[in-house]
Order: structure tokens, then C-alpha cells, then sequence
């Protein structure tokens, strides 16, 4: 019977707790037993989430941290809510960067190594949630002293949201002249260093700004020729010249002057602007194949109601006999003009279009084969597969 009521009462004391969220509102350690003399596991930082697994004992709470981590933690730095008015302790040693640097607005560490794979839960089996480059800031509230440890990359408790990786591959920021120094240390047939070195390199140097693409590459370029893998010489020889084109960005209002009177040739037909009447929209294209609404929260498109056609998304306010553009499907019935000297259709390659237009493109590590053109109050978004131009999205900004 003593049994049953010890069972009903944990387990109404774990139902009370988990009805409300606990924050810290300090920095402070997790700690091995209620002691501040005991051996801790790991740092955390002023905000950071935590689940109580006891009722208060002597000033202490048993806790477990969001990487799964349990321990023990004062009742003073525990809160149901965070304020401007939070007297703040600060632990020197703690390792966790405070929000506010030019990277990230919480407190966080940087991604070490290239295409880090971050995981669903803290096991190397557990799916795959995202991969993150070398110089990618990520959220981290609590950080384990133990390089083997698993850390909780998104610093909540949402499994939805949360996602995991190794201590080890995690810290201060990398420095991008450093890694080209140590590359450039390197003897030429250290071929599995030289591949990791130049691989955080550039990835980094994505990370950082357009002018170190070009030496990053450069070097990267070494290690792929040795490789001899023809697809991975492909690859970087486009990487190549975005980089080369990036380098010589043009200013945002050259850009805009450079699309201010961009169209679409669609079946042959000129649209003159990004809009068309919806009765012109029907009689070029038929009835749609699909209508559907959006929720356009923003209320960025001319409507809600969208016609969706083979080649061609729009949005359509059929009261006021309006369409507008919002995704053209490059084939050989539709194209794109930039300007009066630059007209792009489907046999135009990804390379060309790089060499042609790289000044004026914005581009990313984390979306290859995919660019896009500032406009003056929206973006083109363009779409290459298999080498060929595939799509143009407009892309308008909230």
C-alpha cells in the first residue's frame, strides 16, 4: 500500500511539474549532488530550459538539462519566467557565447566541421535533422564538459524542433586565415587532411563574406584535382565561378535597375509586367488544373486564390479580372526577360547563366542550384536541374 502512494505521489509530483516551463535566471553549472564543492557535468547559460525531476530539497531542485543530462541545480537561479529586471551571475569559465554578436541573438556556439549532421535525438542513429556547415552559428543553453557528450543544438525542450550533436564539433568561432594557414602548412600529400581543411574552408568562407570564397576555393580546387572524381571537378569548377562573380557583387540599386522592367514570354506571349487580366490568363492557358487558397498571412499576393497550371502558378483576383505571376516553369513555350539584352530560356545552362550574371546574384552553400535577383520590393528566385535552367519565383518579402 506504502508502495502505491509513494508511486501516485511521484507521479503526481512529475504531472505538477510538467504543466509549467522552468527557466534559469542566471548562469550556473549542473551539478553531480546537491553541493556546490560536487563535480558538475556541464554549463548553463541564462535562459536556458529545464525540467524538474524533484520537489525543492535543501535549496536544490534535481533537474534535467535539454540534452538529457540530470543533476542537481540551486533553487535560487529556477523561474517560471524571465525579465529585463533578472539580476544576472555570470560564470567566467562558462564557454557559452551570450546573444548580441554579429552571428546570433541568443547564446551560442559555432559549428567546427564541415556538413555536421545534426540529429533528432542524441543518439548517431537517430535520423538526420540537418546539416550544418563549419562557421554556422547554433543555439546552445546548455553546454556538457565532456567532449563526447551529446549537445542540444536548438536549446529547447520541442522535440519538434530539437536536434543534437556531439560537444566536440561545436565552439568558438572559427578564424578563416587560420584555416588557410594550416592548409597551406599541410604537405601536399596529406590528402585526407588537406580534404577536411579545405572542405571547413570554404564552407566557412560561405559563412563569412564574398571575398574569401575565391582563395577558399582555390585551394579547394588542389585537393579535387587530386582526387581525380569528375563529378566533384564539375561541381567545383561552377563553384568557381559563382565565387568569381560574388566577388564582384553590384550594389542593390544596381541590381534593381538592372530587373526594373523584367518580363515573361509565356506561349509566345509578351506579359509586359509580372501581371496580366485573368480573362488574357484563360484564354492563353485554359482553365486552370488546379484552384486552391492560400493563406496568405502577409498579404504579399494579389489574392489568396491561386490558379495552378503545368507551367505556371498565379495568383488571380477574378472580381477585378486580375492575375499575377508567381512561378513560371522555363520550357520551350515559356521564357524570361531580364532586360531588353537578357533573355533566359531553357537551353540556357546553370554555368553561362554564372558567367553571364554572377555580380548581380545572391547564392548559398545550403541551396545549390538555386539563386536570386533582387527586385525592388521581391526577389527572383531562380531554379536550375541537371545543368538547365528549370524555374523563376517570385518571391515577395513579408
Amino acid at each position: 500500500m506504502k508502495k502505491i502512494y509513494f508511486l501516485i505521489a511521484l507521479f503526481s509530483s512529475v504531472l505538477l511539474h510538467s504543466q509549467e516551463r522552468y527557466f534559469l535566471n542566471s548562469d550556473t553549472r549542473l551539478y553531480t549532488a546537491a553541493n556546490t564543492s560536487a563535480a558538475f557535468l556541464g554549463y548553463f547559460k541564462y535562459g536556458a530550459e529545464v525540467r524538474l525531476l524533484s520537489e525543492s530539497k535543501n535549496g536544490w531542485y534535481k533537474v534535467q538539462a535539454d540534452n538529457f543530462n540530470e543533476g542537481f541545480i540551486e533553487e535560487k537561479f529556477v523561474t517560471t519566467r524571465l525579465n529585463a529586471k533578472d539580476i544576472k551571475v555570470k560564470d567566467n569559465e562558462n564557454p557559452i557565447i551570450e546573444g548580441g554578436d554579429a552571428y546570433y541573438g541568443g547564446n551560442h556556439l559555432f559549428v567546427l566541421v564541415a556538413s555536421l549532421k545534426a540529429r533528432a535525438l542524441p543518439d548517431k542513429n537517430s535520423k538526420i535533422k540537418e546539416i550544418l556547415y563549419t562557421g554556422d552559428p547554433v543555439a546552445v543553453n546548455y553546454l556538457p564538459k565532456n567532449q563526447e557528450d551529446w549537445v542540444n543544438v536548438n536549446g529547447n525542450f520541442t522535440e519538434e524542433e530539437a536536434k543534437y550533436t556531439l560537444r566536440k564539433f561545436i565552439g568558438i568561432r572559427p578564424n578563416f586565415d587560420a584555416l588557410v594557414k594550416e592548409f597551406d602548412k599541410l604537405d601536399v600529400n596529406a590528402m585526407a587532411d588537406r580534404k577536411t581543411v579545405s572542405e571547413r574552408m570554404v564552407e566557412l568562407a560561405w559563412n563569412s563574406d564574398y571575398a574569401k570564397l575565391a582563395p577558399a576555393y582555390q585551394r579547394y580546387y588542389e585537393v579535387v584535382k587530386q582526387l581525380n572524381d569528375p563529378k566533384l571537378i564539375t561541381e567545383t569548377d561552377l563553384n568557381m565561378a559563382i565565387a568569381k562573380g560574388l566577388a564582384k557583387h553590384k550594389l542593390p540599386e544596381e541590381i534593381v535597375a538592372f530587373t526594373q522592367k523584367a518580363e515573361f514570354v509565356l506561349k509566345g506571349t509578351k506579359t509586359k509586367s509580372l501581371f496580366l487580366t485573368q480573362k488574357d490568363l484563360v484564354k492563353t492557358f485554359g482553365q486552370p488544373s488546379k484552384k486552391a487558397n492560400i493563406g496568405d498571412e502577409c498579404g504579399v499576393y494579389l489574392s489568396d486564390l491561386f490558379y495552378y497550371y503545368p507551367d505556371l502558378e498565379t495568383s488571380v483576383e477574378e472580381k477585378k479580372n486580375q492575375a499575377e505571376i508567381v512561378k513560371v516553369y522555363i520550357n520551350e513555350n515559356n521564357k524570361f526577360i531580364i532586360n531588353a539584352n537578357s533573355v533566359l530560356d531553357n537551353s540556357v545552362s546553370e554555368k553561362a547563366f554564372i558567367e553571364k550574371y554572377g555580380a548581380y546574384i545572391e547564392a548559398s552553400i545550403k541551396s545549390p542550384h538555386n539563386y536570386s535577383i533582387l527586385v525592388e520590393d521581391s526577389q527572383f528566385k531562380i531554379e536550375f536541374k541537371n545543368g538547365k535552367l528549370f524555374s523563376i519565383e517570385i518571391f515577395f518579402y513579408c
